[in-house]
């Protein structure tokens, strides 16, 4: 099995270094992220300026292909460049940091994944919950176990996964994997204003205040239970109900030259 690893963190980064280590049990893999931390950057692409890649390596081994760019543009130019034949699977991680509930729009982890999943190709985004003392060897082999279990059940249509898990899953007894939905609440609204030693103005954006409880158990409700969370995701944003729904509405733009109004399709 071809598999393509990419992460958000930067090519030096542990959960990048760990996770290979566990995945060249399950195939060749080849390595191809970012060449600084890009955490946050969610789905951009490099179009106004060059991608730069450097070959790294440890003394003689190949760690593998630095990008100037995207963990979105990692998966891109892994894909079409750098692996040797065409990936089986694509596999982002392990972020230092959950990436759970509305963290998932935002993430850099998960858009390598969901870019991964626009070419056909299995894909899974891998996050850790940041600790400074992060046990990655022994989430790298947790994640690992959770995917070869997935490819052995999962039919055989390309899916894109999200897989968190909490650091409390590494203290107490073995977690649970619970196999759940993002948590869609909005939290983290405040910020904390400060000044700089100019006297100008600046703002610190917090985690503040945190999701409300939800009724219905979520990625963000397990992971605070100590649980590891399985989310498949999809990349087709479109609400198809209210699609359907729209279809009888009448709908023109004046100024177009049309003579009719034209039924919205």
């Amino acid at each position: 099995m071809q598999i393509l690893l990419t992460n958000d963190d930067g090519i030096y980064a542990p959960g990048l270094a760990a996770l290979e280590c566990e995945l060249r049990q399950l195939g060749e893999v080849t390595v191809v992220a970012p060449a600084t931390e890009q955490s946050g950057v969610g789905h951009s692409i490099t179009f106004l300026s060059p991608l730069i890649c450097n070959e790294i390596f440890d003394g003689d081994r190949r760690r593998g292909w630095a990008v100037e760019g995207s963990p979105a543009d990692c998966v891109k130019i892994g894909v079409f460049e750098f692996c040797p034949q065409r990936p089986d699977l694509v596999v982002s991680g392990i972020n230092g940091g959950l990436n759970a509930g509305i963290n998932i729009l935002y993430s850099g982890t998960v858009a390598a994944a969901i870019e991964g999943a626009f070419f056909g190709i299995s894909s899974i985004a891998v996050s850790l919950e940041a600790d400074d003392h992060a046990p990655y060897p022994r989430a790298a082999r947790a994640a690992r176990e959770i995917i070869e279990q997935i490819l052995e059940q999962k039919d055989e249509q390309p899916q894109l996964y999200n897989l968190n898990m909490p650091t409390a899953a590494f203290r107490d007894a073995p977690a649970e994997v619970r196999v759940v939905p993002m948590g869609v609440a909005r939290y983290g609204e405040h910020f904390v204003k400060r000044q700089d030693p100019k006297g100008r103005d600046y703002y610190w954006a917090t985690s503040d205040p945190a999701p409300l409880p939800s009724e219905q158990p979520t990625d963000l409700t397990e992971l605070s239970a100590g649980h590891i969370t399985l989310t498949p995701l999809q990349f087709n944003m479109t609400k198809i109900p209210v699609l359907d729904a729209m279809q009888h509405w009448r709908l023109h733009a004046s100024d177009t030259g049309q003579a009719n109004p034209a039924r919205a399709r």
